[in-house]
């Protein structure tokens, strides 16, 4: 790249960008060090839905989904957290399944507890333990009927019927969720897999790989660098989110909060695309003279559709096995990965159905529409045409990894990067990436749904 031709005015704010990008960049990956890991959330939920299916669940098929009592496995996962650390519900979980009565394991414990209706049950368990037999009436324990799961530990605990609340068709529901929950990552995997070693077989046996021809954009690696440091991070990461915020605390004063954190997340994310996508317009109105919405500037090749579509899936089942796989060594590496996405715990969390449908479309449209437009769309075939394929795909995969602001999933999502752009290259077509991008999401957020109780 050659600076003669470019105004001074352009590299000073490219210049700046890129500083500001640094600091945003280097704090927010910091700060995803201080989020716990969803994946512990997860993995309580499940066993959760296995206790509350067991009634459900076919004798010969037992081993399949209870290897060992998953009561017991949530309190070995809570025991090997600070118990300080844990939430309310969890501190209580771990009392109620704890094997010793002696509540002066815990000091002080009722200071922990700010629900007030938690104090009464550490009340009742106190009694509990220093007097066996008591045995209080079950109607003590209605308040809880909300929380079916921590009703029935309290029915295990107390020694009560909980058959009215944990019914036959209850139960049949949550074997329905925990059979779905193991099977689709299951049978992804395995078609995919079969995909990759397919693809695999035939790019050795042609000797070639199939790659479709990119078109990019008469635009300068200084282009790229307005559009991510400057569009991206200051404008739609810094500058967009205090309108944002503002316009949501507006519309917000009578509604729930968990509505309010969708709508943050839902308008964040509308304005925080605005900047970048205002800066395509221009660049490309720049280039043409005038911008046409007939032009399909960036290849989003619709049609034939089922051929786009059709693509987008066979990339996403053949990603699924490879970033499942980097995730699975890096769990068995590292201890209690920190830096999930808070978006994958609010989403967990959510009993609001219209907060849901806001995720939802947060997650599965916009999200896969705006950044491959940036990432696929403008960034990959500008990378490709000065550096090369392989090293536009691999450079377009590190800055979308890392223009997530998760450390502890940088490299899955940086596998997840390079399978995207594959995908728009071997297509030719982003529309195909931005289906494979919408089903990777889709499937998250699927299994987030079904772990919700």
């Amino acid at each position: 790249m050659t600076f003669q031709n470019i105004s001074k005015s352009k590299l000073t704010l490219a210049f700046i960008s890129i500083v500001i990008t640094f600091f945003v960049w280097q704090q927010g990956l910091r700060d995803s060090l201080n989020r716990p890991s969803v994946s512990f959330d997860i993995g309580q939920k499940e066993q959760e839905i296995a206790v509350l299916s067991a009634q459900s669940i076919p004798s010969n098929l037992e081993k399949f989904f209870i290897i060992n009592d998953p009561v017991d496995q949530i309190n070995k996962s809570l025991s090997e957290v600070s118990f300080e650390e844990l939430t309310e519900r969890n501190k209580l979980i771990r009392i109620i399944t704890s094997e010793s009565n002696d509540l002066t394991i815990y000091k002080n414990i009722s200071q922990d507890f700010e629900n007030k209706n938690f104090k009464f049950l550490i009340d009742e368990i106190e009694k509990k333990s220093n007097n066996n037999s008591y045995k209080p009436s079950s109607d003590k324990f209605d308040l809880f009927k909300g929380d079916r799961f921590l009703y029935h530990l309290l029915s295990r605990k107390f020694d009560f019927d909980d058959s009215s609340l944990i019914t036959k068709s209850f139960s049949n529901k949550m074997f329905l969720k925990i059979l779905a929950i193991r099977l689709i990552p299951l049978l992804t995997i395995l078609i995919g897999s079969i995909l990759a070693l397919k693809i695999l077989w035939t790019s050795i046996s042609l000797k070639k790989v199939g790659w479709q021809e990119i078109k990019s954009l008469d635009l300068e690696l200084i282009d790229m660098v307005l559009l991510i440091a400057g569009g991206f991070v200051v404008l739609g990461e810094v500058v967009s989110p205090l309108f944002s915020i503002s316009l949501v605390e507006l519309l917000s004063k009578n509604i729930s909060n968990e509505l309010s954190q969708s709508l943050k997340i839902f308008f964040g994310y509308l304005f925080m695309a605005i900047p970048p996508l205002v800066i395509i317009y221009y660049q490309i109105k720049s280039l043409d003279g005038v911008f046409s919405f007939k032009k399909d500037y960036i290849q989003f090749n619709f049609f034939p559709i089922k051929y786009a579509i059709s693509q987008g899936i066979k990339g996403w089942l053949t990603i699924v096995p490879f970033v499942l796989l980097i995730s699975l060594i890096m769990n068995s590496l590292i201890d209690n990965q920190n830096g999930s996405n808070p978006l994958l715990e609010i989403v967990l969390n959510n009993n609001n159905y219209l907060s849901f449908f806001l995720l939802f479309v947060t997650t599965t449209l916009l999200a896969p529409l705006f950044e491959e437009i940036i990432f696929r769309g403008i960034l990959l075939p500008t990378l490709s045409r000065d550096f090369g394929v392989i090293s536009g795909i691999v450079i377009s995969a590190f800055i979308f990894s890392l223009a997530h602001l998760s450390l502890g999933e940088m490299l899955p999502l940086f596998v997840l990067g390079i399978g995207l752009a594959i995908t728009r290259i071997a297509s030719g077509s982003l529309f195909s990436s931005v289906i494979m991008h919408s089903l990777w999401n889709g499937l998250t957020f699927l299994n987030l749904f079904l772990l919700r109780t």
